[in-house]
């Protein structure tokens, strides 16, 4: 299945009554609340809400990043109580680039869900119907089985590759000016892990839409080299950015990449590790 699907392929979809699932992932990190109430003005027909800090993360603890992974269970007990039935295709958007619709869509490949698309242009794109009335969200009857998730990386992990790389390489996807350790107002330190290259997840859009898989593979060809796309590790501030490269990467052809997902938030909750700028 192709990781974007257009407005116009989405809006057969519903015509049809194909077994779909739309779900509005819109958030904004300085105002949790803004995904939601913009959600309630008005949204695709039969959208349900996905909300970044509820669904799509697990508690913080002060030291696993802004936005760490639920565990399995927990998130298989999310796709439950959604209606996130394992056969039926999800179809993710928001207003912001695709950024948190990026983050459903991973979470959902890596989980085991190969059904999953993320509107391309997302709300902005959209013609056709939108509602104002949530739909009564009906959960699966049957429980989802718990899979491990796959492509993710550790901290532990993270610390090692600073050792021992064995080809690998790491591509954080903040602006350049955060990437260098200026202007950041997210996370207490400013700068990145060592050895990171940095790929700001806007250069993957053009007025808002994702660029030609040509383009993005060449553009990711001319940032990594020969490291295979199966040798490359994602990350970001907290873990939601990264799923945009991810994203990308796929959309170019060049799947099989992993997420760091504690990425800079969770690295400079511990003074010992190391910190560039």
């Amino acid at each position: 299945m192709h990781p974007l699907i257009t407005p116009n392929q989405l809006e057969e979809l519903v015509n049809t009554g194909a077994d779909i699932l739309i779900c509005d992932c819109r958030f904004d990190l300085t105002n949790p609340q803004a995904g939601r109430e913009a959600y309630n003005v008005g949204h695709i027909l039969g959208a349900i809400y996905v909300d970044l800090d509820h669904e799509l993360s697990a508690p913080k603890t002060g030291s696993n990043g802004r936005h760490p992974l639920p565990s399995p269970k927990a998130w298989a007990d999310t796709r439950q109580r959604l209606g996130i039935d394992p056969k039926t295709t999800v179809i993710a958007y928001d207003n912001h680039g695709s950024v948190y619709a990026s983050r459903l869509w991973w979470m959902l490949k890596a989980s085991g869900h190969t059904h999953t698309q993320v509107l391309d242009g997302g709300l902005s794109a959209w013609n056709g119907s939108i509602g104002t009335i949530p739909p009564v969200v009906t959960p699966l009857k049957a429980a989802i089985e718990p899979q491990e998730w796959m492509g993710s990386v550790t901290v532990n992990a993270m610390e090692h590759w600073l050792t021992d790389s064995q080809g690998q390489c790491v591509v954080d996807a903040r602006t350049e000016d955060r990437f260098r350790g200026e202007n950041e107002t997210l996370d207490p330190i400013g700068g990145h892990i060592p050895g990171a290259l940095n790929r700001f997840f806007k250069h993957n859009l053009s007025a808002g839409q994702f660029k030609s898989p040509d383009a993005l593979r060449a553009e990711f060809k001319t940032l990594l080299g020969n490291t295979s796309a199966s040798s490359v590790i994602h990350q970001c501030g907290s873990g939601v950015t990264a799923c945009h490269n991810l994203l990308a990467m796929e959309v170019a052809g060049l799947p099989g990449s992993h997420l760091y997902v504690g990425s800079w938030s969770e690295w400079c909750a511990d003074p010992k590790r190391p910190v560039a700028t």
